[in-house]
């Protein structure tokens, strides 16, 4: 089609409702659009190009999240992360872009070390899994999570992403599962659900409405699963282990507080691209 009747096109699907940002996302993962590619559009209207998909069927996409406010993400089954392209169902959290710098914090604690065992407690689509894998393929894996669906959706991406990767997938809650693993991990990452329970409704209806409440869902504090995390972590880390987690962007002193009150070692923080502390850090002694 030509540039000019793309971009007639654009301009009614975006007056049908919903942000721009977000159509030139689908626009992109579903049709092959990029962002470079778009502005080339713009600049030579007069050129042809071709898109991945139908309109007919980005319009199909575009509607039905217009209807209900269903994630894109969960429309086309994808979702870039880091530098792979996750598979993505309503069965897990959409992976955030914040979720990627766990991964880069972790690499740097561990960069001398050759070999050795990490966790990723609740895994969900598998993002930090498969991250790991791919940046530590000498090491052992272990992924977890209490949806058999979401399990079923990591094992699947692993396999597409890193089909050679030393990784187990455990059905469980936390560190249950790896009990017989206890006191052997050099590094443990987690993004557990941190969201106070009384303001998973105030939450845009794109999120409330379609993820899984298990994967948002804190306790009263927001703070449930982060401590159960954090208190295992006395007996599933190896000494000298590194715990890593995301957390609510109001939680970070009472998490620090939490980690030094237990006795973890070399406490701290790190913060998000918006400098807003996201992320605690410890090591057991």
């Amino acid at each position: 089609m030509s540039g000019n009747n793309f971009l007639k096109w654009r301009k009614q699907m975006i007056l049908k409702g919903g942000r721009k940002i977000d159509f030139d996302w689908l626009l992109d993962i579903a049709a092959g659009v990029s962002w470079r590619k778009l502005q080339n559009i713009i600049l030579n209207p007069e050129q042809y190009f071709s898109l991945e998909i139908p309109i007919e069927e980005i319009e199909v996409i575009w509607e039905s999240h217009l209807k209900d406010n269903t994630p894109l993400q969960y429309l086309i089954s994808k979702c870039p992360w880091r530098d792979f392209q996750l598979e993505v169902s309503a069965h897990a959290l959409i992976p955030r872009q914040e979720t990627e710098f766990l991964i880069d914090f972790a690499l740097k604690k561990v960069e001398n070390i050759n070999s050795g065992s990490w966790a990723d407690l609740g895994t969900g689509s598998g993002p930090i899994a498969i991250s790991l894998a791919k940046s530590l393929p000498n090491w052992k894996g272990h992924a977890v999570d209490i949806s058999k669906e979401a399990l079923r959706l990591a094992k699947r991406n692993l396999e597409t992403l890193a089909p050679q990767s030393n990784v187990k997938f455990f059905l469980g809650d936390w560190w249950e599962p790896l009990q017989k693993w206890s006191g052997s991990f050099d590094l443990v990452l987690s993004n557990p659900p941190y969201i106070p329970s009384d303001l998973i409704e105030d939450l845009e209806p794109v999120v409330k409405n379609h993820e899984p409440r298990i994967a948002l869902d804190g306790g009263a504090d927001g703070m449930l699963a982060s401590k159960q995390i954090i208190f295992g972590a006395l007996n599933g880390l190896a000494k000298g282990g590194w715990l890593i987690l995301e957390h609510h962007y109001d939680q970070s002193e009472k998490i620090i507080k939490f980690m030094k009150e237990i006795g973890m070692g070399e406490v701290s923080f790190e913060k998000d691209l918006n400098g807003i502390k996201r992320y605690a850090i410890c090591c057991k002694k």
